[in-house]
């Protein structure tokens, strides 16, 4: 496989329709080897620019992954982090054509150093079937099995997977995580 040259920089609001064709592309083309095709293309539901927007707005920060082969510059992936009551989550999605390069786990560390930054003592995710084994692969721990209700209203089945961090280094102010 040929390396693909990227470079990783923060979001901003102006890169939301990059981000949901990113995500959505990270959904079709890789979501069918786990998930019913019915599945698929209910989990994609709803991903327009306004859902990132928001989330920005709310204070999930989100990273892009920014390049592509030949000098091309599209956005092959993103990741973020989150604090839910005070649990802090992340997120990692990756376009079928860039995965399984390392661009999904540089993403990882980018948003692991901000939660780390951020006093978290661990992440926590609703992994789909799809990413179990990258955030195995990144610390995680299986912590349980249920489902995740997409906005279609259909049930598709997930891994509740929680990763414990060190402490910080720096001495930082901590939270529960």
């Amino acid at each position: 496989m040929k390396p693909i040259e990227y470079e990783i920089r923060r979001a901003t609001p102006s890169d939301a329709d990059d981000i949901a064709a990113a995500h959505a592309d990270s959904i079709r083309s890789i979501g069918p080897r786990f998930y019913a095709s019915e599945t698929v293309s209910d989990w994609g539901l709803g991903l327009t620019s306004d859902l990132y927007v928001k989330a920005m707005e709310c204070g999930e920060a989100f990273w892009l992954a920014v390049g592509g082969p030949g000098g091309e510059r599209a956005v092959l992936g993103f990741s973020s982090h989150r604090v839910d009551e005070k649990q802090h989550g992340t997120s990692v999605y990756v376009r079928g054509a860039a995965a399984r390069r390392g661009i999904g786990s540089a993403l990882f560390r980018v948003a692991e150093a901000t939660a780390k930054r951020a006093g978290a003592t661990s992440l926590v995710i609703d992994a789909s079937l799809a990413a179990v084994d990258f955030y195995g692969a990144h610390g995680f721990e299986e912590v349980g099995r249920g489902e995740h209700r997409l906005q279609s209203g259909h049930l598709m089945p997930c891994v509740y997977m929680r990763k414990t961090l060190p402490p910080s280094e720096a001495g930082g102010r901590r939270t529960s995580g």
